[in-house]
């Protein structure tokens, strides 16, 4: 196996590049669309193709590079079903797999922070895009987020996730990389001991601005990453 996490500053965004050292196929998780270089010279210095790009939801904070790394790679971009983007050329449900070399990526169906948020599930490790970060989770304030939602996508989906799973979330502010499912089980302030009533309290005191790009962001996403019509 190849496994590479790429930061973009600006957004605060982790992009994965999984690969199969074998086959040298790839997939791209959650790219940047201004931070592409750096994927693409991961995959030409290791030698791998790009087969899919995924999307774990339709980001409010940045605008995704799949489109582009489409027109470069030949590349499928893969979304939810319930994120309703015709440019997706394959669309994914709660409990699909991508084949990816000799093993598989699994598709988890955690709404929530949107409707349409995803996890995926590889060898040791899920990323959980913006349902759960460390040590906290993702807001429920717009795009069609719930708390509740969020809550039983977390406690039944993610939290029933061997404990020694690692955690590798779509965002960090405080320069952390990776966490485990047993930690954010016992220490994350939002979960931990919290009843389901607890949580939707939480994230209803949050309080948060909106995200500075998403009135552009959201709409170029349903594009995959398409800007002005472009």
């Amino acid at each position: 196996m190849f496994f590479r996490q790429i930061f973009h500053e600006a957004s605060s965004t982790y992009t994965y590049i999984l690969a199969d050292s074998t086959w040298r196929d790839a997939v791209v998780i959650d790219a940047v669309a201004d931070h592409s270089d750096p994927i693409l010279q991961v995959l030409h210095d290791e030698d791998l193709q790009l087969t899919h790009i995924l999307e774990t939801h339709l980001h409010a904070d940045h605008i995704s590079a799949a489109r582009q790394l489409r027109e470069q790679t030949g590349a499928k971009v893969v979304l939810s079903e319930l994120a309703q983007a015709d440019c997706a050329d394959l669309t994914v449900v709660d409990g699909d797999f991508l084949v990816l070399g000799d093993d598989v990526i699994r598709v988890l169906s955690t709404p929530g922070h949107t409707p349409e948020s995803l996890s995926f599930r590889w060898y040791d490790r899920v990323f959980t895009g913006d349902a759960l970060l460390i040590g906290g989770c993702g807001r429920t304030d717009f795009q069609g987020g719930d708390a509740e939602t969020l809550y039983e996508s977390i406690t039944t989906k993610l939290f029933t996730l061997p404990e020694e799973t690692l955690v590798y979330p779509g965002h960090d502010y405080r320069g952390r990389w990776v966490s485990c499912v047993g930690e954010e089980m016992r220490n994350n302030p939002r979960l931990a001991g919290k009843s389901r009533e607890e949580f939707v309290a939480i994230m209803a005191a949050l309080d948060l601005p909106k995200p500075k790009m998403m009135e552009v962001a959201v709409p170029a996403n349903r594009l995959c990453g398409t800007l002005n019509g472009i």
